[in-house]
């Protein structure tokens, strides 16, 4: 009864906090103006301005020469509207972002963009791919891996209002096409200040929700008759380019197949959510060429009256992005078990493992034909609650859907907040001081909170997949290439729905790949890094071992696919002719690529690590080659679901799974 009460207060404060229109919350901020800011337009004569020369609190030791500060998008009625950067030059060079305008200057420079929407991009700057990260403990260290290492490198918060870029309370992008213009209006401001930036060759990277922002920056860059720069290459990792449906739900077979450990190797467990999987037509078929488009997906949502359907349902369609899914997890489980004796949360586990045998009995004579009402076609979400309820050693009450085999609870948090917001780091920054840096917020699309209208963000805007052949077509024109790149590890934007993606858009005159990827890359130590496959302008890498943030779990491979396939033209992988340069491995060109045999657990830290039997991993080898030969079941889904909703509503499950796509 506390459980339930507790979920019903949680959808309660969810729908207090986003309720529709709500403006009263929508910040009003604006860059500041710090001494020595030069008067009149914008000029080679603000590179002084912006240079960061203060010293940066708490970093020791030498920084490349670098540059930070608020530039306007050029909005009409919006002058408070900016954006923030920080970039850094090449390590080892001195003036290459303050060289005069050259044709002929031919240094590549690189931007970076993160996703959310509404997460800083500072954030990889400081734990991914920038040259200083913030530890667990607030310490900084250098990073050896930084992508400065290799061009230019310029970090951005985007869109307005992100992070320390700033908006007035009506000044919030409407939508994607306006976030696009307003990038192209920054840019215009950017190279009258870095003038070389003008005609060098652009690389445009980001990761996630960044899926979304980089067309739209794209196809307005291709629009736009003369375009402020030279754009050569766009790179997006982990990727928010299609639905809601294809890039989160339609993966989770995959992503059981890459972990079964999720799952605990329960093969009547993995039967289940094939047939889930199966009824809301997510069991596509990829094939080499592609034979035809891929229908719409329609997402089912929940019908069962409950809490979480409710929660589920309201008010953003399907979750509220207010705090990380981890955290969200973890509290649920503390309200659940926290007051227990150790001798009643013994009884608990107990209990928890009757429950679990209960769903089992129920799976196994249960009527099937039916999607579940409780959770509809949202398979992710009933996949996390499966895993924290009865599997070890997430149910220790975490879940990372950006890196699954990290069960630590709660995970070491990466927080550069205290440095950003400290008085000296503005300064040296040249940051505003109307509000603080927060590493992700609720984004105000139409300056409000509406979660009525667009998707699960309550971004209006059509999904990138609408237009993505088209962008191809213009790119080739434009000979700007275009890289799709996931971590093996990720289960909220999981590398089978931009397989999928790929297979159902058209680039050189063709649709989709016409051979499976399947060519192995290797780092500069000879390792195994990972799958790439490239096509007519179009290439695919698949990172082992990383997750949602592919340059923080593998940075040294990250830093060598940036050399070689971002920056450089490695034709590995490459389809010339009938031949694949680098070849083909037979056991690589699988669904998925297995995962590894190791789940890390700990409190803060990984205190302990949990490692699946060869005897296991055998005997679930063998299951899945009969099982993914033959047909899901049909005829029957919905006798189990009164037993998970029984279960699952009463032992922490998420009532509200709550997710930044970073």
């Amino acid at each position: 009864m506390c459980i339930l009460l507790l979920s019903l207060l949680v959808l309660a404060f969810s729908r207090l906090v986003i309720g529709q229109g709500n403006q009263s919350n929508i910040p009003n901020t604006f860059p500041h103006a710090w001494p020595g800011q030069p008067n009149g337009t914008f000029s080679p004569e603000w590179q002084t301005y912006f240079e960061v020369t203060q010293k940066l609190p708490n970093i020791t030791g030498p920084l490349p020469r670098m540059f930070a500060g608020n530039i306007p998008v050029n909005r009409q009625g919006h002058p408070n509207d900016t954006l923030f950067f920080w970039a850094f030059e090449k390590q080892g060079a001195n003036g290459t972002l303050t060289a005069p305008a050259n044709a002929n200057n031919t240094d590549p420079w690189i931007i970076w963009l993160q996703g959310g929407p509404g997460s800083s991009g500072m954030i990889a700057l400081t734990t991914e791919n920038g040259p200083i990260h913030v530890l667990a403990n607030g310490t900084w260290v250098f990073n050896n891996f930084s992508w400065n290492h290799l061009a230019d490198m310029i970090w951005i918060d985007q869109p307005v209002g992100t992070g320390f870029s700033t908006a007035d309370s009506t000044g919030y992008v409407s939508d994607e096409d306006q976030m696009g213009e307003d990038f192209l209006g920054f840019l215009s401001n950017l190279v009258q200040v870095f003038p070389s930036l003008a005609t060098r060759p652009l690389f445009l990277t980001g990761e996630s929700y960044a899926g979304t922002y980089i067309p739209y920056i794209t196809k307005h860059l291709f629009q736009t008759q003369n375009p402020p720069v030279k754009l050569r290459k766009i790179a997006i990792g982990d990727g928010s380019l299609g639905s809601e449906a294809t890039v989160e739900h339609l993966p989770v077979i995959n992503v059981i197949e890459t972990y079964p450990a999720i799952i605990g190797y329960d093969q009547d467990v993995f039967n289940y959510f094939r047939e889930q999987e199966h009824l809301c037509g997510f069991d596509l078929n990829l094939s080499y060429p592609q034979n035809g488009q891929f229908p719409t997906l329609n997402l089912v949502r929940p019908t069962e009256n409950s809490a979480l359907s409710q929660s589920l349902l309201e008010p953003t369609k399907t979750r509220t992005r207010s705090k990380s899914l981890q955290r969200a997890v973890a509290e649920k489980f503390v309200a659940a078990q926290g007051g227990r004796s150790l001798s009643k949360r013994a009884e608990f586990f107990e209990r928890r493992e009757e429950s679990h045998q209960q769903w089992k009995r129920d799976l196994s004579g249960r009527a099937n034909g039916t999607i579940d009402p409780f959770y509809g076609c949202l398979l992710l979400d009933e996949l996390i609650d499966y895993a924290v309820n009865f599997t070890f050693p997430w149910s220790n009450g975490d879940f990372d859907v950006y890196d699954i085999p990290d069960a630590t609870n709660p995970e070491p948090f990466l927080n550069a907040s205290t440095f950003f917001n400290d008085n000296r780091t503005r300064a040296a920054l040249h940051a505003p001081t109307s509000k603080d840096w927060i590493r992700n917020f609720d984004y105000p699309f139409g300056n409000t909170h509406a979660r009525s209208k667009g998707n699960q963000y309550g971004d209006p805007s059509v999904e990138p997949i609408a237009f993505l052949s088209d962008l191809a077509t213009n790119a080739s024109a434009a000979n700007v290439s275009i890289i799709f790149y996931s971590g093996n590890d990720d289960s909220l934007v999981q590398h089978h729905g931009t397989e999928v993606i790929i297979q159902n858009m058209t680039f050189g005159g063709v649709q989709g790949f016409t051979r499976k990827p399947s060519t192995p890359w290797f780092d500069d130590d000879g390792n195994f890094a990972g799958i790439v496959h490239q096509e007519r302008g179009l290439a695919y890498v698949l990172f082992a071992g990383a997750g949602h943030l592919v340059p923080m779990w593998r940075p040294a491979q990250a830093l060598v696919f940036l050399r070689e396939f971002v920056l450089g033209d490695n034709l590995n992988g490459t389809v010339s002719g009938t031949i694949i340069v680098g070849g083909e491995n037979s056991t690589l060109a699988n669904d998925y690529l297995p995962g590894g045999n190791e789940i890390f657990y700990g409190s803060s830290a990984t205190q302990g690590t949990s490692t699946i039997p060869a005897a296991t991993q055998a005997a679930w080898n063998s299951f899945i080659a009969t099982a993914t030969a033959t047909q899901p079941p049909l005829g029957k889904a919905n006798g189990a679901s009164s037993v998970v909703r029984s279960v699952l509503g009463t032992t922490g499950l998420l009532a509200i799974a709550v997710m930044w796509i970073v």
